[in-house]
């Protein structure tokens, strides 16, 4: 007997065996775009593994600025850091239509404590975490606003059919969000980078043509 197969309205299965053991502890929830999973200081601690969609983790200030930390698609999780008990430490937004497998705290511990491989699992993620983090405060204090895009436009670049092309369709607000800048300030360091030939606007992705300069 042949399994079947998903339907389109079916999220996609998690393709890591020890994600999809942790996700059946859960229930799976589904959220519109623009839907807030978790608030920044919230005492919550369940564990949630994205499905299907996309999300960001950010912060906000007392004046309404962001800065977007990161952002996360199928097959990822968020939520583990307030497993030691303590306050969130990031907004969690979606992005666009997204379904999670929501696990309770209990659950999340309960399973550590049986599954080493999943503890591993958990380490590692936070290891990149830390790298990630150091590399944001070092780029803040030593890189200045173009420093910061250039970094960010070569961190997430991938290569499609000869050139670098950012996956994601970022506006000039996102990246100012990812960046600690304006959107205006964004705005003045694209203008050249487009008409020096460097980069330029694919179907609403970024696309590297050339290396970037060293300087703005």
């Amino acid at each position: 007997m042949s399994t079947p197969r998903p339907r389109p309205s079916d999220p996609e299965p998690l393709q890591d065996a020890v994600l999809r053991a942790i996700a059946d502890r859960g229930g799976v929830r589904q959220y519109p775009a623009n839907a807030v999973l978790v608030n920044e200081e919230d005492r919550s601690d369940s564990l949630f593994i994205i499905l299907r969609g996309r999300v960001k983790a950010y912060g906000a200030g007392p004046d309404g600025r962001e800065v977007v930390y990161s952002t996360q698609g199928a097959g990822e999780y968020f939520g583990e850091l307030s497993l030691d008990g303590g306050a969130r430490s990031a907004s969690v937004m979606t992005l666009e239509p997204t379904t999670c497998a929501v696990v309770p705290g209990a659950e999340v511990r309960d399973f550590l404590a049986h599954h080493p491989d999943f503890a591993l699992h958990l380490v590692m993620k936070l290891i990149r975490l830390a790298r990630a983090a150091t590399d944001q405060v070092k780029s803040l204090a030593l890189d200045d606003v173009y420093g910061r895009i250039a970094r960010l436009l070569r961190t997430l670049a991938r290569e499609e059919d000869g050139v670098l092309v950012v996956p994601d369709k970022l506006t000039q607000q996102d990246i100012a969000e990812r960046v600690g800048s304006s959107r205006e300030m964004v705005s003045r360091i694209f203008k050249p980078l487009v008409e020096g030939g460097y980069v330029e606007l694919r179907a609403g992705r970024i696309v590297l043509l050339k290396k970037l300069p060293a300087r703005w």
